[in-house]
């Protein structure tokens, strides 16, 4: 079936790659849906829509080589092992891809929480400041009080009849958990997508700039984010309109541009002095942001 750009908790699992073996819906799973997913040794790359809601995925079972990419972006590694979990709210679709690096069977768990019970989870945490609230996104990382709080979800969908009440009191511990530990207060938040934060926007673009000769990488600004690097490169795109390394070059091209004008340097210099050691690359990535060679930007202006 064609994916759409977002889609709704009820049918997110359908998406997935994988079969469902178990899931948690019905009356007793108001306010939270759960499903688990036996997923191939491999796949071709496929499509995640995007929900409004918190969505978790933990790995209960395997081990895999993933890989992310959003649009026309990067793929970009995450390694995945029992116990690995994915955190996300909002935001665009994304593709992903994988292959198993174990014989086990490898299985996750989806869990998404309502709006209303994540709020309720906001509000017990930060009171009145709740509205400035948003969830950071994280891929491949380890929690074990939450995959506790999971594996008892799981459990109860597998039993002839769950409980509303266990299933209830377990979301909202799952809700208040990911509300003290992964949620982050911006005052600058009108309700648009999830971004950067600007002060983390800042302090990254400011290093950048200071640091322009260095080689490019993603881990680095990732780690200074506290993010993984999927969900650093999606979160800066979505703040600055272009991907981190493109950000970069950017950078480079202008610190060249004002050289060029303000300095008898060499060009070589200038291509050195801004993180090229190729005059032939720095030529061809000068040509390609100014519509001009280099040495006729200065002749120009």
């Amino acid at each position: 079936m064609p994916v759409p750009a977002h889609t709704s908790a009820d049918w997110l699992d359908r998406y997935a790659a994988g079969v469902r073996i178990a899931s948690g819906k019905g009356p007793a799973w108001q306010g939270v849906r759960l499903a688990v997913m036996a997923l191939p040794a491999k796949t071709e790359p496929f499509i995640m829509p995007a929900v409004t809601e918190p969505f978790i995925a933990w790995i209960s079972s395997g081990e895999a080589e993933a890989e992310e990419r959003e649009g026309e972006g990067p793929w970009l590694k995450t390694q995945l092992k029992r116990g690995s979990l994915y955190l996300t709210a909002g935001g665009a679709s994304y593709e992903f891809r994988f292959r198993t690096l174990t014989p086990e069977p490898f299985e996750v768990v989806l869990v998404l929480l309502s709006l209303p019970l994540f709020q309720e989870g906001l509000l017990e945490v930060f009171g009145k400041n709740a509205a400035n609230a948003r969830l950071r996104e994280i891929s491949g990382f380890e929690d074990a009080a939450l995959t506790g709080l999971l594996q008892q979800l799981k459990d109860e969908a597998v039993r002839k009849s769950a409980s509303g009440l266990f299933v209830r009191g377990i979301a909202q511990a799952v809700a208040v958990h990911l509300a003290r530990n992964y949620a982050l207060l911006d005052s600058t938040m009108q309700g648009e997508s999830p971004a950067l934060p600007g002060y983390k926007l800042r302090r990254i673009t400011e290093w950048m700039a200071e640091h322009l000769a260095d080689e490019f990488s993603l881990p680095r600004l990732a780690g200074m984010a506290g993010l993984s690097e999927f969900h650093f490169n999606r979160l800066f795109k979505r703040a600055t309109g272009t991907p981190p390394s493109r950000y970069q070059i950017k950078l480079r091209i202008e610190a060249a541009q004002r050289l060029l004008r303000e300095t008898s340097k060499s060009v070589i210099t200038v291509a050195n002095e801004v993180g090229y050691s190729n005059p032939s690359h720095f030529a061809q990535a000068f040509r390609k942001e100014t519509g001009l060679s280099p040495r006729d930007y200065r002749r120009d202006r």
